[in-house]
């Protein structure tokens, strides 16, 4: 499998420039020189030589090419990364400098999962450039948070559906799987140990979760019983446990169990924002626009990583 390595002047000591960065995340995103191309606004041939160039000022190759184009090497994953948070600063400054400060409140609801991940990254953005806006967060379920919302108690809503088409925004589909811990190997314990929800509004893990276990003759038990994602964590990586979590709240050290190891896909979930009907205001649009750019960097990893995978199989 060949590697795109290209052979430029020494010029190791030249800053990162923030146009090769933008080009670099359009080749990452599509997974194509001609539609990176088309994305950037650029000819093939300029885009190629600005991933050369880039390659050179970091001194790795950043790409492999394969029949269906080309995916990121490991040293391009840390640099997507890396690219994403600069490249979102540099947005949100230039924006902060185009918009006058906004004033007033906006109040969030927001599931448990996210509160540690995306809702900083939108936070943050949006107090650099709107300092003066009072904003208020609420930690709740989706049913919950989607009840406060009808009542007026909310302005925005960032909550789960059920995946497929759907009337509300779509902010990224997130996958329920079966999580486990290497270390501890809890998934090919017999019968298998499990975490569950219990909301006061319905058991979806004897729902969902377990009839998942159930259509694959998979014997189980319950271990541990939690009201929230975090205690489903905490018997994740104690090794107490398998666990039923978003794809994307797998914490370090986890892994999702797929097909090759017997589980499975639980189900398809849409994370969609809502906002509250009447009353809209330049504040809540602008918070409400922070979000949709906070899940954008996570949805479009999540495509790479699909990209990665089928080229690979």
């Amino acid at each position: 499998m060949p590697v795109i390595k290209f052979s430029y002047g020494d010029s190791m000591s030249t800053p990162l420039d923030s146009d090769l960065l933008r080009t670099f995340l359009a080749v990452a995103d599509t997974g194509n020189l001609t539609r990176a191309a088309d994305t950037v606004r650029r000819t093939q041939s300029a885009v190629s030589m600005q991933i050369r160039k880039l390659e050179e000022l970091i001194g790795s190759a950043l790409f492999e090419r394969h029949s269906r184009g080309v995916i990121l090497t490991d040293d391009g994953r840390r640099l997507a990364d890396n690219a994403r948070r600069i490249v979102s600063l540099l947005d949100d400054t230039a924006a902060a400098m185009r918009s006058p400060a906004l004033e007033g409140s906006v109040r969030i609801g927001i599931s448990e999962e996210y509160v540690n991940s995306t809702l900083p990254k939108a936070l943050g953005a949006f107090a650099a450039i709107h300092p003066g806006v009072e904003v208020t967060v609420r930690q709740e379920t989706s049913m919950a948070n989607s009840a406060a919302l009808a009542a007026g108690e909310l302005d925005i809503a960032v909550v789960f559906e059920p995946g497929g088409r759907s009337r509300n925004e779509v902010l990224m589909v997130n996958p329920t799987v079966w999580a486990t811990c290497d270390q501890h190997g809890a998934h090919e314990r017999r019968p298998v140990p499990i975490a569950t929800y219990t909301y006061a509004e319905g058991g979806w893990c004897d729902e969902l979760a377990r009839r998942s276990l159930q259509s694959r003759g998979i014997e189980s038990r319950i271990a541990y019983v939690s009201r929230t994602s975090g205690g489903l964590i905490a018997a994740l990586i104690s090794g107490l446990a398998i666990a039923p979590l978003s794809r994307t709240a797998i914490p370090a050290g986890c892994r999702e169990l797929t097909e090759e190891d017997g589980f499975g896909i639980i189900d398809m979930t849409n994370v969609v924002l809502r906002t509250r009907r009447g009353n809209r205001s330049p504040t809540v649009d602008a918070m409400a626009d922070a979000i949709r750019r906070a899940f954008r960097a996570p949805a479009e990893k999540e495509k790479e990583e699909v990209r990665s995978t089928t080229t690979d199989g």
